[in-house]
């Protein structure tokens, strides 16, 4: 399968491009936020920098200040559904090319995807140092009052690997994933071998 590469801000035309089960190489701006970050915008609080277009990671990076300058040595994706009840909101209010992060997301997401135009991007969790080598520089800390890891970080990337999870058309892969598993999980308890009882 071909990589599509993609550049953050993310104009709605490629957004429009980007379907449920494509390989993406990710370059340009992306912002990071968690739980803090999202409750802040979710509640009213206003963005720091302007978030349309742009990649919101949910990560909490390990940075270290090296010669007076930010590095970053650790960036590996937090589970985003501990975002999922802020995250429609957020997407319909400052409208986000796309959501990064590991596991997926729910059903109220992948609406707002569809109605407002972004996508989830699933990063591969337990590759932290990797993902941090594809940072190329820290721009800027915002709200930084929240700690280091809670704080939002926006960063230059280069070829950040990534998977389209769910698109701006309703497609989740995790949702056929989930009906699939359990189609089967529902054939393998009608097997007569299971109907006997046997261990």
């Amino acid at each position: 399968m071909a990589v599509k590469h993609i550049l953050s801000p993310l104009e709605p035309s490629v957004i429009a491009t980007l379907n449920a089960g494509d390989m993406v190489s990710l370059t340009g701006r992306i912002a990071t936020g968690r739980d803090r970050v999202h409750t802040y915008l979710a509640s009213g609080g206003k963005p720091p920098v302007d978030l349309t277009g742009l990649v919101i990671y949910h990560c909490g990076p390990v940075v270290i200040k090296e010669n007076d300058r930010w590095k970053i040595i650790a960036a590996g994706p937090t589970t985003s559904m501990r975002e999922e009840p802020y995250e429609a909101q957020i997407i319909a209010g400052l409208h986000p090319g796309a959501i990064m992060g590991k596991g997926g997301m729910g059903e109220d997401t992948s609406k707002a995807c569809a109605t407002y135009g972004c996508v989830y991007l699933q990063v591969t969790g337990g590759a932290a140092q990797y993902l941090a080598q594809r940072i190329t520089r820290v721009e800027g800390v915002y709200l930084a009052e929240f700690g280091q890891p809670e704080a939002m970080w926006i960063l230059n990337v280069e070829n950040l690997p990534a998977l389209v999870t769910m698109d701006s058309k309703g497609r989740s892969l995790h949702s056929l994933i989930r009906e699939e598993s359990f189609k089967q999980l529902q054939a393998a308890y009608a097997h007569p071998f299971m109907k006997e009882g046997h261990d």
